[in-house]
């Protein structure tokens, strides 16, 4: 089991831990504890490195398999048992929790004012799309979510992050706004996201603290996918100021 330090600090860049097993044939390093996120919920894995003693190994892919993270590096392997320590491509990380975050602002705002279900989505280090349960669309709504979002990141709201057991965050209202229940019945802990008075529902990605760090939201294309089935994309400053 790779205990999982990205669950309750995104922001840790730096990690200390030990090679646990290895993956010859898929050139994957397997730790025991590991601040690297293995990729879901729409958001990519993370790059970065792992260093021992003798060598640094560039790890190019993340994945989780059961309750493993494995980083993938096209370098020969290090030794079961040899001390590490992980760094986290920080630039890209941030980029990604950047992003994350502007997606909630996007759902809540979209949940909040217009009671639309998310559809599907995908994201990239500060460009992203969300598709949603809308029947009509048009630019003039989609200039005002525009500006509803960036409101919400001009109030600098907190984002909180909380594990719950099962049973007690299933009693959260609307806690999944997808229009398909993704987690798992053998999943007896949920982990939920908090932008404090705007939304509030299940995800397992990093995010940022303050919502002033995701800077200017920028809706750049809309359309749409099907009957009741309607695209937004988005595009973030490289700079998080708005």
């Amino acid at each position: 089991m790779t205990k999982k330090l990205y669950v309750l600090d995104s922001y840790l860049k730096e990690f200390q831990g030990e090679v646990s097993t290895i993956e010859p044939a898929e050139k994957a390093i397997i730790l025991d504890q590991s601040a690297f996120f293995p990729g879901g919920g729409g958001q990519p894995f993370d790059t970065g490195s792992i260093a021992t003693e003798a060598s640094v190994f560039p790890i190019h892919k993340v994945k989780i398999r059961g309750n493993q993270i494995l980083h993938y590096t096209h370098k020969n392997l290090p030794n079961i048992g040899e001390k590490i320590t992980g760094k986290i491509d920080w630039i890209r990380r941030y980029q990604l929790m950047r992003t994350h975050s502007a997606m909630h602002i996007l759902c809540g705002v979209v949940w909040r004012d217009y009671q639309a279900k998310v559809t599907g989505g995908n994201m990239e280090p500060l460009k992203a799309r969300m598709d949603f349960e809308f029947e009509s669309f048009s630019a003039d709504l989609v200039k005002e979510i525009e500006i509803k979002i960036n409101a919400e990141v001009k109030k600098n709201l907190v984002v909180n992050i909380q594990i719950l057991p099962r049973t007690e965050a299933f009693k959260i209202p609307d806690l999944i706004r997808t229009k398909i229940n993704l987690l798992p019945e053998s999943l007896k802990e949920i982990r939920t996201i908090e932008i404090e008075g705007l939304d509030l529902q299940a995800d397992g990605g990093t995010h940022v603290k303050h919502l002033s760090e995701v800077g200017a939201i920028r809706i750049t294309k809309h359309k749409s996918k099907g009957k009741i089935n309607k695209r937004m994309e988005v595009e973030l400053d490289p700079q998080s100021t708005i």
